[in-house]
């Protein structure tokens, strides 16, 4: 489950639980979807009982701005693959990420693979979730797709990993197994971004289960302490040097204000497992013989 934190991130949302208006809630097969009003901020959560606990936001008068935090931070991927042409993303919520990516890179191609198709419906009549033949749904497991698009030679230039369900990351979507998977679809400049938790019990072993199968990466995260995006590439990761260059070069031709976004701030936020190697070496790496017990 996708939880963020109200006081730092956006105090608003503190008390939301006393004054939102439920507008929708539907039991589907795999949660309890609900989608809460506050004001102008339209909200998409998975239980009736918890409050602050969010999968998607959004301003219903500013819908282009980024409201939660994560979603901020998985766009620090624009600093190593800036013209992303096909783009996977596995986890739909309500859609702000593609609705974000597509209105960056319109001529791109995006494809969301989301397991529960009132989920999918949901994004569509509440959260404005664009579809054209360039931004494509599917109702699948995200596990199963990965694998289809390997026999289907299929590639991504940008895979996005933002499953939850009411726990955590399903289990088969953190193993060394899937993301070894995952890795066989990037093209050779290729990036990956992963929406993970600082605090979950798994930190270090997702940690190097990653490593395992992409050596060194990006640990992103700011002074919240909460979320953690994992961004990776099957090329060797740039210098700090090489970063402020290409975020300077973004910075010319990319105006992220508007998304609430500021470039400066998330080349700040990459550190390097080379320079910070945060979790012992014995780690035991997750597998699907060996997945997560107890995850979240």
């Amino acid at each position: 489950m996708l939880k963020v934190s109200p006081v730092r991130l956006f105090p608003r949302l503190f008390n939301m639980k006393a004054t939102e208006k439920v507008i929708y809630v539907e039991q589907s097969s795999y949660s309890t979807i609900m989608v809460v009003d506050h004001g102008d901020l339209r909200c998409l959560k998975f239980s009736v009982n918890t409050k602050n606990v969010f999968q998607s936001c959004y301003y219903k008068r500013a819908p282009r701005k980024l409201v939660l935090n994560y979603t901020k931070l998985l766009f620090s991927g624009l600093l190593i693959n800036d013209s992303p042409k096909n783009v996977l993303i596995i986890g739909l919520g309500g859609g702000i990420l593609s609705n974000t990516l597509h209105t960056l890179y319109p001529e791109s191609k995006i494809t969301n693979v989301e397991i529960d198709p009132v989920m999918t419906k949901v994004a569509r009549d509440y959260f404005n979730f664009f579809e054209s033949d360039e931004v494509i749904s599917i109702n699948q497991d995200g596990r199963l797709f990965v694998q289809t698009a390997q026999t289907k030679k299929q590639t991504f230039d940008w895979i996005i990993l933002d499953a939850f369900d009411s726990n955590y990351i399903p289990e088969h979507l953190v193993t060394k197994d899937f993301l070894e998977e995952v890795k066989s679809l990037l093209t050779n400049d290729g990036i990956l971004s992963a929406n993970t938790f600082i605090n979950s019990a798994l930190y270090d072993r997702e940690s190097a289960t990653y490593h395992s199968v992409f050596g060194d990466f990006f640990n992103v995260r700011n002074e919240d302490r909460y979320n953690r995006i994992i961004l990776t590439s099957k090329q060797n990761l740039p210098t700090k040097n090489e970063l402020t260059q290409r975020r300077k070069t973004l910075e010319k031709t990319r105006d992220l204000s508007v998304y609430d976004i500021n470039l400066n701030d998330l080349e700040g936020f990459l550190t390097s497992t080379k320079e910070q190697h945060d979790w012992p070496k014995n780690t035991l790496i997750l597998t699907d013989k060996h997945p997560p017990i107890g995850t979240g």
